[in-house]
């Protein structure tokens, strides 16, 4: 996690931060110095060149199985961007304590800090948790679609920025899918982006060698997993998405 004061003043690349690893990721194969992200290459001449990203998630954003390199770290490198990364471990999007998104985001990231892409994770903590959905037009913050409002007007009001939501890969959960429909059903309401990984039965139909080697747990990528299947999709479905 980096301040609002800190991120503000640094001028350069991206920002790495000390990580609170799940146990046992430091010596996965997937988290091998062969897959460090300063082989990342960036794309020359992208529209996000030189500009900000802001990343706001939970555990899959922090990179907590990979060595606090996650779709943050990935996406500023490739698009040679400046990254402002808010990412706690465990928390969900519903404000149920200090940690949630929604207070995250009310508190941590002022208006004064200078945003041009804000990117979040669609946690599966709600999901796990049991966190009411409630419908569309909720603006209860308590439940997923409150904080998911709450959240898509305070980006649009603080820096009129594109917002870009972001799904996991497919693992079998009935309450992460209904969370997923109802991000779609609410982007017709807020007009955000989406970045799908959930729904792309062919992206996510690969190999068990290769998901063992990409994948720490069902949710949680490896660093191998973030650079060269993760990260690669959610770079092209943004730069769709933006251009």
């Amino acid at each position: 996690m980096i301040t609002a004061t800190r991120a503000a003043q640094t001028a350069q690349a991206t920002i790495t931060y000390p990580a609170e690893l799940h146990q046992g990721t430091d010596g996965q194969p997937g988290n091998a110095s062969t897959y460090d992200f300063s082989s990342i290459t960036p794309i020359d001449g992208n529209p996000w060149q030189g500009k900000t990203l802001a990343i706001l998630g939970s555990s899959v954003a922090y990179g907590a199985c990979s060595l606090a390199d996650g779709p943050g770290e990935y996406i500023a490198r490739r698009l040679d961007m400046r990254l402002v990364k808010e990412a706690v471990s465990g928390t969900t999007l519903a404000d149920l304590d200090d940690s949630s998104y929604v207070h995250r985001l009310d508190t941590r990231l002022p208006a004064s800090l200078p945003v041009d892409v804000f990117i979040c994770q669609l946690s599966t903590n709600d999901a796990s948790h049991g966190v009411p959905l409630g419908n569309a037009g909720d603006t209860d913050t308590h439940t997923v679609a409150g904080a998911l409002k709450h959240i898509a007007e305070t980006v649009r009001e603080r820096w009129n920025c594109p917002l870009i939501y972001f799904t996991g890969a497919y693992f079998d959960s009935p309450r992460y899918q209904a969370m997923v429909d109802l991000l779609f059903e609410m982007q017709r309401i807020h007009g955000f982006g989406i970045i799908d990984l959930w729904n792309d039965a062919a992206w996510n139909a690969i190999p068990d060698d290769r998901r063992a080697l990409y994948m720490h747990d069902p949710v949680h990528p490896t660093r191998a997993g973030y650079r060269d299947w993760w990260g690669p999709e959610m770079v092209r479905q943004l730069l769709d998405f933006t251009h």
